[in-house]
């Protein structure tokens, strides 16, 4: 009986614990000041850009970033050089399918602390209706007026994993030098606010 007793005041315990868990405060994030850039590499030199931001939000539990997601318009994709025949051709099908897909996403699901500001970040980022884990650390700077900034200079992104096989000599042995490289970067940089 008594530790029928103990075990019944642990578990009302652990409730009431639980039930006062601080909820996560979602910062907004600002798709003006915020920005997304890609690079593009193949045998014989390299294409980049940029490509806009939908929406976003990050939840932070104090300063410690915990979750979050963005939204990527993908009919926004833009080349740096303003070649029309390559934006073009990176919306078509045998690219991003930007029609068919006009969003890709990305949700944090786990972040570990990498010391000094630093943070490493996993996530499932998904375009063309296919979903992969992806990793990669980020810088978080809080300024003074309140915003917060999530900083990740390089996101390696395997472009096979979302059925983007164009010009993959994964997939194409006959292309000589002119294939793409499988892999591309993106550089984010999130600025959000409450």
């Amino acid at each position: 009986m008594k530790s029928t007793i103990s075990t019944v005041l642990m578990l009302a315990f652990i409730a009431v614990m639980t039930a006062f868990k601080p909820a996560p405060v979602v910062y907004k994030v600002d798709t003006q000041k915020s920005t997304l850039t890609w690079i593009g590499k193949k045998v014989s030199g390299s294409h980049n850009g940029t490509i806009a931001l939908q929406s976003g939000s990050l939840n932070f539990n104090g300063k410690k970033l915990n979750g979050g997601n963005f939204t990527i318009d993908m009919a926004s994709i833009k080349d740096a050089d303003k070649s029309a025949r390559l934006e073009g051709h990176l919306k078509a099908d045998d690219f991003f399918g930007s029609a068919k897909y006009p969003t890709s996403t990305f949700v944090i699901k786990k972040v570990s602390d990498a010391g000094a500001g630093k943070v490493n970040v996993n996530g499932d980022l998904t375009i063309k209706g296919k979903t992969n884990s992806i990793s990669f650390p980020a810088t978080i700077a809080w300024g003074s007026d309140g915003s917060v900034t999530a900083t990740a200079d390089k996101v390696i992104v395997d472009r096979t994993k979302y059925d983007i096989k164009y010009g993959s000599k994964s997939f194409f042995s006959d292309l000589g030098d002119k294939f793409i490289y499988d892999e591309f970067e993106l550089a984010v940089k999130l600025v959000a606010k409450k």
